[in-house]
């Protein structure tokens, strides 16, 4: 029998990790406060993928709460932001697909309730559903995959498993790409 995760029990098995991770501040931005830590994060957004100033100080510290709440990379974050949406917070995919991690509310309804629009709570949730995969996965490369192509599609169709691993690439080269700006 498979026991769906919800948010808040997701929340209550990561608090241990969040918290040990925030007193020590591990971090890819290396240490400080959340405030230092997302002007470091802007700035590197502004660098490397050409993001107006007002977007990338505005969205740095939700990317920097979200990925130490789920104990997620922040660079990993914030190339995911980068390859999903270029950091438009309104857009949305043909699929059906939402805001600035483009995450699908049709699927993801009853763990992210609110307005996926909203930039707060879409970093929330895609940094929610990212540290769920790579809990289910084993790694965040193939967690990754997973993000963009589905657990069941990753596991069960070759060529969407060809087609995760190219997004994981690109994730990745993109988050390169923002750890040399910084």
């Amino acid at each position: 029998m498979s026991k769906k995760l919800s948010l808040s029990s997701f929340l209550k098995s990561t608090v241990v990790i969040a918290t040990l991770s925030s007193l020590f501040g591990c971090s890819s931005l290396g240490g400080g406060s959340i405030e230092k830590r997302a002007s470091k994060l802007a700035t590197g957004i502004q660098k490397a993928y050409r993001v107006p100033a007002t977007t990338a100080q505005r969205v740095s510290p939700l990317i920097i709460q979200s990925s130490q709440q789920y104990n997620i990379d922040p660079l990993t974050m914030a190339a995911l932001i980068r390859q999903e949406s270029s950091y438009r917070s309104q857009v949305s995919s043909h699929a059906g697909a939402v805001g600035l991690t483009q995450v699908m509310p049709r699927y993801w309804q009853q763990s992210c309730p609110g307005d996926l629009y909203d930039e707060t709570i879409n970093i929330n949730c895609g940094s929610f559903i990212l540290a769920k995969y790579e809990q289910s996965a084993g790694s965040m490369k193939k967690a990754l995959g997973y993000y963009n192509v589905g657990p069941s599609n990753y596991e069960n169709n070759r060529k969407m498993r060809k087609q995760g691993k190219r997004y994981a690439k690109q994730v990745k080269q993109h988050q390169k790409a923002l750890k040399s700006a910084l």
